[in-house]
This record gives C-alpha cells, sequence and structure tokens, in this order.
C-alpha cells in the first residue's frame, strides 16, 4: 500500500469528530442568521405599517374623507373611542363602523398630494429661476465683449 492511499483512511476520524463539533454551533448560527433576516425583511417592515395605519386611525377628524376596508366611502360625522359614524351617499346616510375597520384617509391623501405637487412646482420655479439668470449673466459678459464675428 501506498502512503498516498491511506492518508484519507488515516485523517477520516479527525476530520469527521471535527466537524460533528462544529455542527451544532453552524447550525445555531445559520437558525440565528435566519430569524435575524426574518426578522428585518418581514416582521419589522409589518411593524412599521401597522404603527402608521393606527396613526391614521388616531389622527381621524370630523369632516375627513375615508375609505373602510369593505370599501365604503364616507364622511366622518361622529368619532368615539372605538367607533365612528360616517355620512355615505347622496342621501346622507349614516353607518356606525369601528375604528379598525378604516383602511385609507382620502382627506389626508389628497393633502400630502397637494404638498407634493407644490414642492415639484416650487422645484422646477427654482429650477427655471437659476436658467433664467445663467442665461442673463451670459448674454452679459457677450455684450462686454462685443459682438464676435462667425
Amino acid at each position: 500500500m501506498s502512503f498516498t492511499a491511506l492518508v484519507p483512511h488515516v485523517l477520516a476520524p479527525a476530520t469527521s469528530a471535527a466537524t460533528a463539533q462544529q455542527n451544532p454551533l453552524v447550525m445555531v448560527g445559520m437558525m440565528v442568521l435566519l430569524f435575524g433576516a426574518m426578522y428585518f425583511l418581514m416582521i419589522r417592515p409589518q411593524k412599521k405599517k401597522q404603527k402608521e395605519e393606527q396613526q391614521m386611525r388616531d389622527s381621524l377628524q370630523i369632516g375627513d374623507e375615508i375609505t373602510t376596508i369593505g370599501g365604503i366611502m364616507g364622511r366622518v360625522v361622529t368619532i368615539k373611542d372605538d367607533s365612528l359614524i360616517i355620512e355615505t351617499g347622496a342621501d346622507r346616510n349614516k353607518m356606525k363602523i369601528a375604528r379598525w375597520a378604516i383602511q385609507t384617509n382620502n382627506t389626508a391623501t389628497e393633502k400630502a398630494e397637494a404638498e407634493r405637487a407644490a414642492a415639484r412646482e416650487a422645484q422646477e420655479a427654482e429650477r427655471n429661476a437659476k436658467i433664467e439668470a445663467e442665461g442673463k449673466k451670459h448674454a452679459k459678459k457677450k455684450k462686454k465683449s462685443g459682438p464676435e464675428e462667425e
């Protein structure tokens, strides 16, 4: 028998013993890593979303237009601790709904969209003012240097 043929048989028990001792630690590490990834990818964003929804429900005011999880749209008339009364339709039918059943506050959404549009318009106006100022500066430089021949 050659030496190279004996090496795997001699080293096999040592490597399997080291691997057996290392596997529980690696397994625990992998499980911790898996739970950490699940927390940051699934649990944390869900809690953040729930917190924002609860804040939206707590900040409702009389006169806000809302949409329920069932798709009913109406205007808030009365606010109580855990319920609301809303008016729906042209007949102004009144319904009592649970606070948790509110999906969106349409009034707040419209205000946020209006603020975003105003910010975009302000940025565009600022950009146009800069371009105009640069154009005037460039025109003054041309006047000072005199007419150039082409």
